[in-house]
């Protein structure tokens, strides 16, 4: 994180994921460039973008940017239509944070079973660019008895950044 100069990073569902509020407004703050994931209104076709976060000047640095945005059909905030569109391409992501329901001591992650991430991130990494993988989570979403299973295009994560403990993965 502290030597990326971009990080994709997922805006929180209301309920039952960690609070990633406090990273987003550090990671402005700091002046990285911040993409954020935009499902669209065609929740069908399971496909989402990183958009490039563009504040403009009237934005308030006491609240998060994305508190006034509209909310798609879960009730997370989405890019409003009238910010910039700048679709993330691979390389542009020095840094991806990504949900979950659940992970394990390996790394792997159970998401939402949609294959949202799994798409971006197959797309993003085409041709062995490289963009290393992050998931905050609660501990909770830890398993320690079991492994979550995982299909080929499954992608493992580089660490698990729980409240109290960090899990890098081997591979």
């Amino acid at each position: 994180y502290k030597s990326a100069k971009s990080v994709g990073m997922f805006l929180s569902m209301p309920k039952g994921e960690i609070n990633t509020d406090p990273i987003l407004q550090h990671a402005i703050q700091n002046g990285k460039i911040v993409y954020v994931p935009q499902v669209g209104q065609n929740f069908e076709n399971c496909d989402m973008e990183l958009l490039r976060v563009v504040l403009d000047d009237s934005s308030s640095s006491q609240e998060i940017f994305h508190k006034s945005w509209p909310r798609n059909k879960w009730q997370i905030p989405e890019p409003p239509a009238e910010m910039p569109i700048i679709t993330a391409q691979p390389g542009d992501i020095d840094l991806l944070v990504v949900p979950g329901l659940a992970f394990d001591q390996k790394g792997n992650r159970l998401g939402q079973g949609k294959g949202y991430y799994d798409r971006f991130i197959a797309r993003m990494t085409a041709n062995e660019t490289p963009l290393p993988l992050v998931a905050v989570a609660l501990k909770p979403q830890l398993l320690l008895d079991s492994d979550i299973p995982v299909a080929e295009y499954d992608r493992r994560m580089d660490m698990v950044v729980l409240p109290n403990e960090i899990i890098s993965s081997q591979k």
